[in-house]
Protein backbone atom coordinates (compact mmCIF):
# COMPACT_ATOMS: atom_id res chain seq x y z
CA UNK A 1 0.00 0.00 0.00
CA UNK A 2 1.07 3.42 -1.06
CA UNK A 3 1.62 6.06 1.86
CA UNK A 4 1.58 9.25 0.98
CA UNK A 5 2.73 12.34 3.49
CA UNK A 6 0.08 14.66 4.43
CA UNK A 7 0.60 18.35 2.61
CA UNK A 8 1.91 20.97 4.63
CA UNK A 9 2.93 20.67 8.27
CA UNK A 10 0.09 18.87 9.33
CA UNK A 11 2.01 15.61 10.17
CA UNK A 12 4.47 17.85 12.52
CA UNK A 13 3.22 17.37 16.37
CA UNK A 14 1.03 19.94 17.82
CA UNK A 15 3.60 21.68 19.88
CA UNK A 16 5.65 21.87 16.57
CA UNK A 17 3.04 23.58 14.55
CA UNK A 18 2.00 25.88 17.62
CA UNK A 19 5.74 27.26 17.59
CA UNK A 20 5.80 27.58 14.44
CA UNK A 21 2.61 29.52 13.88
CA UNK A 22 3.82 31.66 16.66
CA UNK A 23 7.02 32.11 14.68
CA UNK A 24 5.58 33.29 11.76
CA UNK A 25 2.45 35.48 13.17
CA UNK A 26 5.09 37.45 15.83
CA UNK A 27 7.39 39.72 15.08
CA UNK A 28 9.05 40.19 18.52
CA UNK A 29 9.34 36.86 18.66
CA UNK A 30 11.56 36.77 15.50
CA UNK A 31 13.21 40.43 16.20
CA UNK A 32 14.23 39.35 19.63
CA UNK A 33 15.84 35.74 18.63
CA UNK A 34 17.94 37.31 15.72
CA UNK A 35 19.29 40.04 17.92
CA UNK A 36 19.90 36.88 20.13
CA UNK A 37 21.63 34.98 17.85
CA UNK A 38 23.48 38.25 16.96
CA UNK A 39 24.58 38.80 20.06
CA UNK A 40 25.68 35.62 20.63
CA UNK A 41 28.09 35.47 17.61
CA UNK A 42 29.82 39.05 18.62
CA UNK A 43 30.37 37.74 22.06
CA UNK A 44 31.28 34.27 20.80
CA UNK A 45 33.82 36.37 18.26
CA UNK A 46 35.10 38.70 21.04
CA UNK A 47 35.31 35.90 23.69
CA UNK A 48 37.49 33.66 21.60
CA UNK A 49 39.46 37.04 20.69
CA UNK A 50 40.00 37.24 24.86
CA UNK A 51 40.91 34.11 25.68
CA UNK A 52 43.60 33.68 22.88
CA UNK A 53 45.10 37.01 24.04
CA UNK A 54 45.03 35.91 27.77
CA UNK A 55 46.47 32.53 26.62
CA UNK A 56 49.29 34.26 24.75
CA UNK A 57 50.13 36.51 27.33
CA UNK A 58 50.25 34.17 29.95
CA UNK A 59 51.82 31.66 28.40
CA UNK A 60 54.74 34.38 27.08
CA UNK A 61 55.18 35.50 30.65
CA UNK A 62 55.38 31.73 31.26
CA UNK A 63 58.21 31.48 29.32
CA UNK A 64 60.06 34.05 30.32
CA UNK A 65 59.96 33.35 33.72
CA UNK A 66 60.82 29.65 33.59
CA UNK A 67 63.69 30.57 30.81
CA UNK A 68 65.03 32.92 33.16
CA UNK A 69 64.85 30.69 35.81
CA UNK A 70 66.26 27.63 33.77
CA UNK A 71 69.28 30.30 32.35
CA UNK A 72 69.82 30.60 36.59
CA UNK A 73 70.13 27.38 37.87
CA UNK A 74 72.66 26.43 34.86
CA UNK A 75 74.88 29.33 35.74
CA UNK A 76 74.92 28.45 39.64
CA UNK A 77 75.52 24.70 38.34
CA UNK A 78 78.27 26.47 36.01
CA UNK A 79 79.83 27.81 39.15
CA UNK A 80 79.65 24.58 41.08
CA UNK A 81 81.54 23.12 38.72
CA UNK A 82 84.56 25.74 38.03
CA UNK A 83 84.78 25.50 41.98
CA UNK A 84 84.89 21.52 41.97
CA UNK A 85 88.93 20.61 42.30
CA UNK A 86 90.66 19.35 39.09
CA UNK A 87 92.04 16.62 40.32
CA UNK A 88 88.41 15.33 40.28
CA UNK A 89 87.88 13.10 37.42
CA UNK A 90 84.95 10.76 38.27
CA UNK A 91 82.60 11.45 35.60
CA UNK A 92 79.87 9.89 37.43
CA UNK A 93 80.31 11.26 41.17
CA UNK A 94 80.62 14.37 39.13
CA UNK A 95 77.42 14.14 37.15
CA UNK A 96 75.68 13.49 40.64
CA UNK A 97 77.08 16.45 42.27
CA UNK A 98 75.78 18.78 38.95
CA UNK A 99 72.39 17.21 38.85
CA UNK A 100 70.72 16.63 42.66
CA UNK A 101 71.30 20.01 43.72
CA UNK A 102 68.93 21.29 40.59
CA UNK A 103 66.24 18.16 41.27
CA UNK A 104 66.40 19.21 45.04
CA UNK A 105 65.33 22.69 43.68
CA UNK A 106 63.14 21.25 41.65
CA UNK A 107 61.30 19.79 43.85
CA UNK A 108 60.51 22.88 46.29
CA UNK A 109 60.00 24.92 43.04
CA UNK A 110 58.05 22.54 40.89
CA UNK A 111 60.30 21.37 37.59
CA UNK A 112 61.30 18.14 37.03
CA UNK A 113 65.42 17.69 35.84
CA UNK A 114 66.78 15.42 33.00
CA UNK A 115 70.87 15.88 32.80
CA UNK A 116 71.68 14.17 29.17
CA UNK A 117 75.07 13.62 27.41
CA UNK A 118 77.76 14.04 26.61
CA UNK A 119 76.78 15.85 23.00
CA UNK A 120 78.23 14.96 19.88
CA UNK A 121 77.79 10.84 20.56
CA UNK A 122 74.41 10.47 18.99
CA UNK A 123 72.88 8.94 21.94
CA UNK A 124 69.36 9.65 23.16
CA UNK A 125 68.08 10.18 26.86
CA UNK A 126 65.83 6.95 25.78
CA UNK A 127 68.97 4.73 25.81
CA UNK A 128 69.45 4.98 29.31
CA UNK A 129 72.75 6.49 31.46
CA UNK A 130 70.45 9.99 32.19
CA UNK A 131 70.16 11.35 35.24
CA UNK A 132 66.31 12.95 36.03
CA UNK A 133 63.99 13.43 38.73
CA UNK A 134 62.16 10.49 39.90
CA UNK A 135 59.52 9.57 38.69
CA UNK A 136 59.81 11.69 35.63
CA UNK A 137 59.00 9.94 32.27
CA UNK A 138 62.41 10.70 30.04
CA UNK A 139 59.93 10.92 26.80
CA UNK A 140 58.82 14.10 28.26
CA UNK A 141 61.69 15.63 26.52
CA UNK A 142 60.52 15.97 22.54
CA UNK A 143 62.91 14.23 20.58
CA UNK A 144 63.20 17.40 18.67
CA UNK A 145 64.90 19.59 21.29
CA UNK A 146 67.15 16.43 21.64
CA UNK A 147 68.37 16.58 18.19
CA UNK A 148 68.89 20.49 18.65
CA UNK A 149 71.62 20.16 21.67
CA UNK A 150 73.43 17.19 19.66
CA UNK A 151 75.93 20.02 18.98
CA UNK A 152 76.59 22.96 21.40
CA UNK A 153 74.20 25.36 20.83
CA UNK A 154 72.70 27.76 23.18
CA UNK A 155 69.52 27.60 25.53
CA UNK A 156 66.34 26.64 23.48
CA UNK A 157 62.89 25.97 24.69
CA UNK A 158 59.47 24.05 23.40
CA UNK A 159 56.28 23.37 24.63
CA UNK A 160 55.85 19.27 25.87
CA UNK A 161 53.87 16.92 27.72
CA UNK A 162 55.29 15.95 30.86
CA UNK A 163 54.64 12.48 31.75
CA UNK A 164 54.95 10.88 35.72
CA UNK A 165 54.14 8.22 37.57
CA UNK A 166 53.91 8.53 41.20
CA UNK A 167 54.22 6.48 44.23
CA UNK A 168 51.16 5.00 43.73
CA UNK A 169 52.15 4.10 40.33
CA UNK A 170 49.80 6.26 38.91
CA UNK A 171 50.68 8.02 35.57
CA UNK A 172 49.93 11.47 34.58
CA UNK A 173 50.16 13.95 31.97
CA UNK A 174 50.22 17.46 31.92
CA UNK A 175 51.22 20.42 29.20
CA UNK A 176 54.42 22.48 29.92
CA UNK A 177 57.45 23.82 28.89
CA UNK A 178 61.27 22.21 28.67
CA UNK A 179 63.57 24.13 28.20
CA UNK A 180 67.28 22.90 27.50
CA UNK A 181 70.80 24.30 28.51
CA UNK A 182 74.30 22.98 28.01
CA UNK A 183 77.28 22.51 30.68
CA UNK A 184 80.65 21.58 30.30
CA UNK A 185 81.71 18.93 32.75
CA UNK A 186 85.26 19.30 33.86
CA UNK A 187 85.76 15.36 34.70
CA UNK A 188 85.56 14.35 31.02
CA UNK A 189 85.44 18.08 29.09
CA UNK A 190 82.54 16.86 27.62
CA UNK A 191 79.22 19.26 27.07
CA UNK A 192 76.12 18.09 28.80
CA UNK A 193 72.47 19.03 28.29
CA UNK A 194 70.36 20.07 31.79
CA UNK A 195 66.31 19.50 30.65
CA UNK A 196 64.42 21.78 32.95
CA UNK A 197 60.32 21.20 32.81
CA UNK A 198 58.49 23.11 33.73
CA UNK A 199 54.16 22.21 34.51
CA UNK A 200 51.93 24.75 33.47
CA UNK A 201 49.60 23.50 36.01
CA UNK A 202 48.69 27.64 36.95
CA UNK A 203 48.01 28.23 33.66
CA UNK A 204 45.58 25.66 33.37
CA UNK A 205 43.93 26.97 36.53
CA UNK A 206 43.98 30.68 34.98
CA UNK A 207 42.41 29.82 31.78
CA UNK A 208 39.76 27.44 33.32
CA UNK A 209 38.75 30.74 35.52
CA UNK A 210 38.88 32.86 33.07
CA UNK A 211 36.99 30.36 30.58
CA UNK A 212 34.57 30.18 33.37
CA UNK A 213 33.90 34.15 34.05
CA UNK A 214 33.68 34.72 29.84
CA UNK A 215 31.21 32.13 29.96
CA UNK A 216 29.39 33.56 32.88
CA UNK A 217 29.15 36.84 31.07
CA UNK A 218 28.41 36.09 28.03
CA UNK A 219 25.47 33.96 29.35
CA UNK A 220 24.08 37.34 31.83
CA UNK A 221 24.68 39.41 28.60
CA UNK A 222 22.75 37.51 26.55
CA UNK A 223 20.07 37.25 28.36
CA UNK A 224 20.36 40.96 29.15
CA UNK A 225 20.22 41.41 25.37
CA UNK A 226 17.34 39.34 25.08
CA UNK A 227 15.43 41.36 27.81
CA UNK A 228 16.13 44.51 26.36
CA UNK A 229 15.25 43.85 23.06
CA UNK A 230 12.17 42.50 24.10
CA UNK A 231 11.22 45.00 26.20
CA UNK A 232 12.36 47.71 23.24
CA UNK A 233 10.49 45.64 20.75
CA UNK A 234 7.10 45.67 23.19
CA UNK A 235 6.79 49.60 23.40
CA UNK A 236 7.05 49.17 19.35
CA UNK A 237 5.07 45.92 18.87
CA UNK A 238 1.85 46.21 21.68
CA UNK A 239 0.65 49.61 19.53
CA UNK A 240 0.35 47.62 16.40
CA UNK A 241 -0.96 45.31 18.20
CA UNK A 242 -3.35 47.17 19.38
CA UNK A 243 -4.17 48.46 15.74
CA UNK A 244 -4.40 45.53 14.12
CA UNK A 245 -7.13 44.52 16.36
CA UNK A 246 -8.90 47.91 15.92
CA UNK A 247 -8.57 47.03 12.42
CA UNK A 248 -10.51 43.88 12.32
CA UNK A 249 -13.20 45.05 14.38
CA UNK A 250 -13.52 48.05 11.84
CA UNK A 251 -13.65 45.13 8.97
CA UNK A 252 -16.00 43.61 11.39
CA UNK A 253 -18.38 46.56 11.18
CA UNK A 254 -17.49 47.93 14.69
CA UNK A 255 -16.93 51.81 12.44
CA UNK A 256 -16.96 53.37 16.20
CA UNK A 257 -13.83 51.78 17.07
CA UNK A 258 -11.02 53.76 18.23
CA UNK A 259 -7.15 53.44 19.28
CA UNK A 260 -6.07 55.13 22.28
CA UNK A 261 -3.39 58.02 21.92
CA UNK A 262 -0.73 58.25 24.23
CA UNK A 263 1.89 61.45 24.03
CA UNK A 264 3.60 62.53 20.98
CA UNK A 265 5.83 60.40 19.63
CA UNK A 266 5.83 58.55 16.11
CA UNK A 267 3.79 55.90 17.38
CA UNK A 268 1.10 58.32 18.84
CA UNK A 269 1.37 60.01 15.45
CA UNK A 270 0.15 56.94 13.66
CA UNK A 271 -2.17 56.51 16.20
CA UNK A 272 -3.65 59.68 15.69
CA UNK A 273 -3.95 59.10 12.09
CA UNK A 274 -5.47 56.51 11.81
CA UNK A 275 -7.97 57.35 13.86
CA UNK A 276 -8.59 60.05 11.30
CA UNK A 277 -8.85 57.50 8.71
CA UNK A 278 -11.12 55.41 10.61
CA UNK A 279 -13.38 58.74 10.98
CA UNK A 280 -13.48 59.42 7.28
CA UNK A 281 -14.08 55.94 6.64
CA UNK A 282 -16.91 55.89 8.87
CA UNK A 283 -18.23 58.41 7.52
CA UNK A 284 -18.11 57.65 3.76
CA UNK A 285 -19.64 54.30 4.59
CA UNK A 286 -22.07 55.54 6.07
CA UNK A 287 -22.78 57.81 3.40
CA UNK A 288 -22.45 54.89 0.94
CA UNK A 289 -24.98 52.86 3.25
CA UNK A 290 -27.56 56.52 2.97
CA UNK A 291 -27.13 56.15 -0.85
CA UNK A 292 -27.54 52.92 -0.94
CA UNK A 293 -30.43 52.82 0.95
CA UNK A 294 -31.67 56.34 -1.47
CA UNK A 295 -30.97 54.02 -4.28
CA UNK A 296 -33.01 50.55 -3.65
CA UNK A 297 -35.76 53.26 -2.26
CA UNK A 298 -35.68 55.11 -5.32
CA UNK A 299 -35.90 51.72 -7.63
CA UNK A 300 -38.62 50.29 -5.91
CA UNK A 301 -40.75 53.66 -5.87
CA UNK A 302 -39.39 53.50 -9.89
CA UNK A 303 -40.14 50.38 -10.50
CA UNK A 304 -43.72 51.11 -8.17
CA UNK A 305 -44.37 53.83 -10.63
CA UNK A 306 -43.52 51.61 -13.86
CA UNK A 307 -45.69 49.09 -13.48
CA UNK A 308 -49.08 51.29 -13.33
CA UNK A 309 -48.28 52.88 -16.78
CA UNK A 310 -46.74 49.72 -18.06
CA UNK A 311 -49.83 47.57 -17.00
CA UNK A 312 -51.74 50.52 -18.95
CA UNK A 313 -49.87 50.35 -22.08
CA UNK A 314 -49.45 46.36 -21.98
CA UNK A 315 -53.54 46.08 -22.07
CA UNK A 316 -53.32 48.62 -24.77
CA UNK A 317 -50.62 47.31 -26.69
CA UNK A 318 -52.99 43.33 -26.25
CA UNK A 319 -55.84 45.17 -27.93
CA UNK A 320 -53.72 46.17 -30.69
CA UNK A 321 -52.19 43.23 -31.01
CA UNK A 322 -55.53 41.05 -31.23
CA UNK A 323 -57.02 43.63 -33.30
CA UNK A 324 -53.55 43.95 -36.03
CA UNK A 325 -55.34 41.67 -38.90
CA UNK A 326 -58.06 44.46 -39.53
CA UNK A 327 -55.27 46.81 -39.74
CA UNK A 328 -53.23 47.87 -43.02
CA UNK A 329 -49.83 45.74 -42.92
CA UNK A 330 -47.47 48.64 -41.52
CA UNK A 331 -50.18 49.37 -38.77
CA UNK A 332 -50.04 45.48 -37.68
CA UNK A 333 -46.51 45.61 -38.03
CA UNK A 334 -46.25 48.79 -35.34
CA UNK A 335 -48.87 46.26 -32.89
CA UNK A 336 -46.04 43.31 -33.27
CA UNK A 337 -42.98 45.34 -32.77
CA UNK A 338 -44.49 47.21 -30.11
CA UNK A 339 -46.11 43.58 -28.35
CA UNK A 340 -42.34 42.46 -28.53
CA UNK A 341 -40.67 45.13 -26.99
CA UNK A 342 -43.20 45.44 -23.84
CA UNK A 343 -42.25 42.04 -23.66
CA UNK A 344 -38.33 42.65 -23.84
CA UNK A 345 -39.38 45.62 -21.12
CA UNK A 346 -41.07 44.04 -18.74
CA UNK A 347 -38.10 41.19 -18.81
CA UNK A 348 -35.88 44.09 -18.20
CA UNK A 349 -37.48 45.72 -15.48
CA UNK A 350 -37.76 42.43 -13.58
CA UNK A 351 -34.13 41.72 -14.04
CA UNK A 352 -33.26 45.15 -12.92
CA UNK A 353 -35.33 44.72 -9.55
CA UNK A 354 -33.63 41.18 -9.46
CA UNK A 355 -30.04 43.11 -10.20
CA UNK A 356 -31.35 45.59 -7.22
CA UNK A 357 -31.92 42.82 -4.75
CA UNK A 358 -28.62 41.37 -5.51
CA UNK A 359 -27.01 44.52 -4.82
CA UNK A 360 -28.80 45.37 -1.76
CA UNK A 361 -28.37 41.87 -0.13
CA UNK A 362 -32.00 41.19 0.01
CA UNK A 363 -31.98 38.15 -2.08
CA UNK A 364 -32.45 34.45 -0.16
CA UNK A 365 -32.61 31.51 -1.17
CA UNK A 366 -35.63 28.92 -0.46
CA UNK A 367 -34.07 25.62 -0.20
CA UNK A 368 -34.89 22.04 -1.50
CA UNK A 369 -33.75 19.21 -2.70
CA UNK A 370 -33.50 19.65 -6.43
CA UNK A 371 -32.79 17.00 -9.48
CA UNK A 372 -30.54 18.68 -12.16
CA UNK A 373 -31.90 15.82 -14.26
CA UNK A 374 -35.60 17.56 -14.07
CA UNK A 375 -34.41 20.61 -14.44
CA UNK A 376 -32.26 19.96 -17.54
CA UNK A 377 -35.12 18.91 -19.43
CA UNK A 378 -37.67 21.71 -18.62
CA UNK A 379 -35.44 24.09 -19.81
CA UNK A 380 -35.08 22.38 -22.95
CA UNK A 381 -38.74 21.59 -23.61
CA UNK A 382 -39.09 25.17 -23.04
CA UNK A 383 -36.54 26.46 -25.28
CA UNK A 384 -36.49 24.20 -28.06
CA UNK A 385 -39.36 26.26 -30.39
CA UNK A 386 -36.44 29.38 -30.02
CA UNK A 387 -33.92 26.76 -30.78
CA UNK A 388 -36.30 25.15 -33.75
CA UNK A 389 -36.24 29.11 -35.62
CA UNK A 390 -32.53 28.96 -35.57
CA UNK A 391 -32.21 25.37 -37.02
CA UNK A 392 -30.74 24.17 -33.94
CA UNK A 393 -31.25 20.83 -32.16
CA UNK A 394 -30.63 20.39 -27.80
CA UNK A 395 -29.18 17.59 -26.92
CA UNK A 396 -29.67 15.97 -23.28
CA UNK A 397 -26.89 13.84 -21.30
CA UNK A 398 -28.24 13.03 -18.51
CA UNK A 399 -27.46 10.28 -16.31
CA UNK A 400 -30.46 7.62 -15.59
CA UNK A 401 -30.36 8.32 -12.31
CA UNK A 402 -31.07 11.83 -9.91
CA UNK A 403 -28.32 14.58 -9.67
CA UNK A 404 -29.83 16.18 -6.15
CA UNK A 405 -28.38 18.87 -4.62
CA UNK A 406 -30.08 21.29 -2.07
CA UNK A 407 -30.85 24.64 -4.20
CA UNK A 408 -33.51 27.30 -4.97
CA UNK A 409 -35.58 25.59 -7.50
CA UNK A 410 -36.81 28.73 -9.25
CA UNK A 411 -32.97 30.42 -9.62
CA UNK A 412 -31.21 27.56 -10.83
CA UNK A 413 -34.20 26.87 -13.44
CA UNK A 414 -33.10 30.35 -13.90
CA UNK A 415 -29.66 29.51 -14.54
CA UNK A 416 -29.83 26.76 -16.40
CA UNK A 417 -32.21 28.64 -18.46
CA UNK A 418 -30.22 31.94 -19.31
CA UNK A 419 -26.85 29.76 -20.37
CA UNK A 420 -29.58 27.91 -22.75
CA UNK A 421 -31.02 30.84 -24.61
CA UNK A 422 -27.44 32.39 -24.63
CA UNK A 423 -25.95 29.13 -26.28
CA UNK A 424 -29.07 29.28 -28.74
CA UNK A 425 -28.16 33.34 -29.45
CA UNK A 426 -24.75 32.26 -30.19
CA UNK A 427 -25.19 29.33 -32.29
CA UNK A 428 -25.25 29.70 -36.02
CA UNK A 429 -27.38 28.13 -38.59
CA UNK A 430 -25.00 26.89 -41.46
CA UNK A 431 -22.40 24.88 -39.18
CA UNK A 432 -22.54 21.21 -39.71
CA UNK A 433 -23.01 19.24 -36.33
CA UNK A 434 -23.89 22.14 -34.31
CA UNK A 435 -26.07 20.68 -31.29
CA UNK A 436 -26.85 22.27 -28.47
CA UNK A 437 -25.50 19.41 -25.88
CA UNK A 438 -26.47 20.08 -21.98
CA UNK A 439 -25.01 17.24 -19.83
CA UNK A 440 -25.68 16.64 -15.98
CA UNK A 441 -23.58 14.70 -13.47
CA UNK A 442 -22.74 14.78 -10.28
CA UNK A 443 -21.31 12.61 -7.18
CA UNK A 444 -21.11 12.83 -3.46
CA UNK A 445 -20.19 16.18 -3.11
CA UNK A 446 -21.25 18.06 -6.09
CA UNK A 447 -23.95 18.01 -8.88
CA UNK A 448 -22.90 19.84 -12.32
CA UNK A 449 -24.54 21.11 -15.74
CA UNK A 450 -22.36 22.01 -18.88
CA UNK A 451 -23.77 23.64 -22.11
CA UNK A 452 -21.92 23.46 -25.28
CA UNK A 453 -22.58 25.05 -27.81
CA UNK A 454 -20.65 25.44 -31.42
CA UNK A 455 -21.23 28.88 -32.19
CA UNK A 456 -18.98 31.62 -32.41
CA UNK A 457 -16.92 30.97 -29.55
CA UNK A 458 -15.27 33.40 -27.30
CA UNK A 459 -11.94 35.29 -27.22
CA UNK A 460 -9.13 35.37 -25.15
CA UNK A 461 -10.12 36.92 -22.08
CA UNK A 462 -13.64 37.02 -22.36
CA UNK A 463 -14.51 34.02 -20.55
CA UNK A 464 -13.72 36.16 -17.65
CA UNK A 465 -15.89 39.62 -19.20
CA UNK A 466 -18.58 37.75 -20.66
CA UNK A 467 -20.28 37.58 -17.16
CA UNK A 468 -20.42 41.38 -16.48
CA UNK A 469 -23.29 43.14 -17.23
CA UNK A 470 -24.50 44.50 -20.30
CA UNK A 471 -21.53 42.55 -22.25
CA UNK A 472 -21.89 41.32 -25.67
CA UNK A 473 -19.29 39.28 -27.62
CA UNK A 474 -20.28 40.60 -30.58
CA UNK A 475 -22.36 43.92 -30.75
CA UNK A 476 -23.28 43.52 -34.02
CA UNK A 477 -25.34 39.90 -33.02
CA UNK A 478 -29.31 40.69 -32.69
CA UNK A 479 -30.57 38.56 -29.53
CA UNK A 480 -32.87 36.01 -31.10
CA UNK A 481 -34.44 34.99 -27.32
CA UNK A 482 -34.95 38.58 -26.72
CA UNK A 483 -32.57 39.24 -23.50
CA UNK A 484 -31.83 42.17 -21.58
CA UNK A 485 -27.55 41.97 -21.04
CA UNK A 486 -28.19 40.73 -17.82
CA UNK A 487 -28.85 37.46 -17.81
CA UNK A 488 -25.49 36.08 -17.37
CA UNK A 489 -24.99 38.50 -14.40
CA UNK A 490 -28.07 37.27 -12.43
CA UNK A 491 -26.92 33.80 -13.20
CA UNK A 492 -23.28 34.26 -11.62
CA UNK A 493 -25.26 35.99 -8.40
CA UNK A 494 -27.95 33.27 -8.61
CA UNK A 495 -24.64 30.74 -8.40
CA UNK A 496 -22.72 33.01 -5.56
CA UNK A 497 -25.69 32.63 -3.51
CA UNK A 498 -25.91 29.34 -3.71
CA UNK A 499 -21.87 28.97 -2.96
CA UNK A 500 -21.46 27.38 -6.43
CA UNK A 501 -18.88 27.77 -9.36
CA UNK A 502 -20.86 29.02 -12.59
CA UNK A 503 -17.33 29.50 -15.25
CA UNK A 504 -17.20 29.88 -18.84
CA UNK A 505 -14.79 28.66 -21.59
CA UNK A 506 -14.81 29.16 -25.60
CA UNK A 507 -12.36 29.33 -27.85
CA UNK A 508 -13.38 31.30 -31.35
CA UNK A 509 -14.90 28.71 -33.97
CA UNK A 510 -14.68 26.02 -31.38
CA UNK A 511 -18.10 27.03 -29.47
CA UNK A 512 -18.23 27.80 -25.83
CA UNK A 513 -19.35 25.40 -23.23
CA UNK A 514 -20.64 26.98 -19.28
CA UNK A 515 -20.44 24.78 -16.52
CA UNK A 516 -22.67 25.18 -13.32
CA UNK A 517 -21.49 23.56 -10.35
CA UNK A 518 -23.65 23.31 -6.89
CA UNK A 519 -22.30 21.71 -3.55
CA UNK A 520 -24.75 18.82 -2.53
CA UNK A 521 -24.90 20.23 0.69
CA UNK A 522 -26.19 23.76 1.53
CA UNK A 523 -22.90 25.44 3.25
CA UNK A 524 -20.54 23.05 2.02
CA UNK A 525 -17.21 23.76 0.41
CA UNK A 526 -16.59 23.12 -3.30
CA UNK A 527 -13.21 21.59 -4.18
CA UNK A 528 -13.93 19.94 -7.58
CA UNK A 529 -16.98 19.66 -10.11
CA UNK A 530 -17.94 16.07 -11.79
CA UNK A 531 -18.07 17.79 -15.13
CA UNK A 532 -14.88 18.57 -16.66
CA UNK A 533 -14.85 22.49 -18.12
CA UNK A 534 -13.13 22.04 -21.47
CA UNK A 535 -15.16 20.08 -23.49
CA UNK A 536 -13.91 16.62 -24.48
CA UNK A 537 -14.31 16.93 -28.06
CA UNK A 538 -11.45 19.91 -28.23
CA UNK A 539 -8.31 19.27 -29.01
CA UNK A 540 -5.75 21.21 -27.28
CA UNK A 541 -2.75 23.03 -29.43
CA UNK A 542 0.63 21.59 -29.03
CA UNK A 543 2.99 24.78 -28.08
Amino acid sequence: MLHLRPRGSHWLPDPVRRALTFWRRSIQARVVASTVLLSMAVIGIVGWYLLQQTRDGLLDHRVDAVVAEANDETAEARVRLEAAPGTDADVASQQRDLVEPIIQAGDTRGFAVVLAGPTGGGGRISDGGANFTQGLDTSSVPLDLEKHFDREAPTAWTYTTIRSTDAAGVTTERPGIVVGSQVLLPADAQTYTLYYLFPLDEQEETMALVTRALLTAAVLLVVLVAGMTWLVTRQVVTPIRMARQVAERLAAGQLQERLRVSGEDDLARLATSFNQMASNLQRQIRQLEELSRVQRRFVSDVSHELRTPLTTVRMAGDVLHDARRDFDPATARAAELLQTELDRFETLLADLLEISRFDAGAAVLELDDLNLVDVAHRVVDATRPLAAQRGVEIVVDAPDHPCLAEADVRRIERVVRNLVTNAIDHTGTDRAGGDIVVAVAGDDHAAAITVRDYGVGLAPGEAAMVFNRFWRADPARARTSGGTGLGLSISLEDTHLHGGWLQAWGRPGEGAQFRLTLPRRAGAVLRHSPLALVPSDVTEPVT
